[in-house]
């Protein structure tokens, strides 16, 4: 089986990296190439590279994670790609469930499990991720991607579908682009990472914004796209009705409180979405 690259994009975010790569570094085989691509960081990397003095570290100066994985693909050799985040924390058995599953599918999604990084209660943004967050399989299974922070492929696939584009959900497009070429995807519950929650309201909205922003860039921009792009701005208050039976009945919530505050989250997101969505609409932009 061919040595794979594991391609981590990173800006200011060094305390979740180091935590990523305490668990990552320890199942790394020999011969495997892992890259760090730092986004023009403000923070030092100092103690990053005083703990893994071996580890490649580039900077990609264009901002964005696209931009930064794309510079990973360039920057190894390996025929295998294993695309993480920084944030992640990777399972124990992650880099060699990756190598058994990279040989069965052209493009493999895996499981991002949601954890807390502070003790309870839950915020709601908290409570909402919990419920919200990362249902990678769904949007594999449903929605024909699969994010890029556990996301497995090979260089030929990655080649052939083009980079990630920046400034538009860049896995939704990449995967549809991989999907529309005949590559398959799948998803493997057995490939697990962790990722936090955003902690509070400020930090799910930076998150939403981010993606509303990147979904109206893959919906397009012409006059009737931007009007059914209208209309799903109005319908986004309706919806969080929809799905209010899965904040009611989630297991990964405990008590009133924290269904009450996540209710409350899903309604009032869902509104801000309708407002910014409007504007899209509105203005192409």
């Amino acid at each position: 089986m061919p040595d794979p690259a594991v391609i981590i994009p990173h800006y200011n975010d060094t305390k979740r990296l180091i935590k990523c790569l305490h668990s990552l570094m320890p199942q790394v085989a020999s011969g495997a190439e892992v890259v760090v691509i730092d986004n023009g960081s403000t923070d030092s990397l100092d103690q990053i590279r005083a703990l893994w003095p071996d580890l490649r570290i580039v900077t990609e100066a264009r901002k964005g994670a696209a931009n930064a994985r794309n510079r990973g693909v360039v920057e190894t050799t390996a025929e295998t790609l294993f695309f993480l985040d920084c944030d992640c924390i990777p399972a124990p058995d992650w880099f060699a469930t990756a190598m058994t599953l990279a040989a069965t599918a052209d493009v493999t999604g895996g499981r991002i499990d949601v954890f807390d990084e502070t003790p309870p209660p839950r915020t709601g943004a908290q409570a909402f991720e919990a419920v919200f967050a990362f249902d990678n399989r769904a949007y594999v299974e449903t929605k024909g991607f699969s994010v890029t922070a556990n996301l497995l492929t090979r260089r030929d696939v990655f080649e052939a579908t083009g980079p990630f584009i920046h400034g538009l959900s860049e896995d939704l497009d990449w995967c549809r682009r991989a999907t529309a070429l005949g590559y398959r995807l799948v998803y493997a519950p057995e490939l697990r990472v962790s990722h936090p929650s955003r902690g509070d309201w400020p930090a799910l909205v930076r998150k939403w914004r981010r993606l509303t922003e990147e979904s109206f860039g893959v919906n397009g921009r012409g006059a009737v796209a931007r009007a059914k792009w209208g209309f799903r701005a109005l319908a986004m208050p309706f919806s969080s009705l929809v799905h209010l039976p899965r904040v009611l009945t989630s297991p990964a919530l405990s008590g009133p409180g924290e269904r009450l505050r996540a209710a409350v989250t899903l309604f009032r997101l869902r509104v801000l979405r309708m407002y910014w969505m409007l504007g899209q609409a509105l203005r192409g932009r």
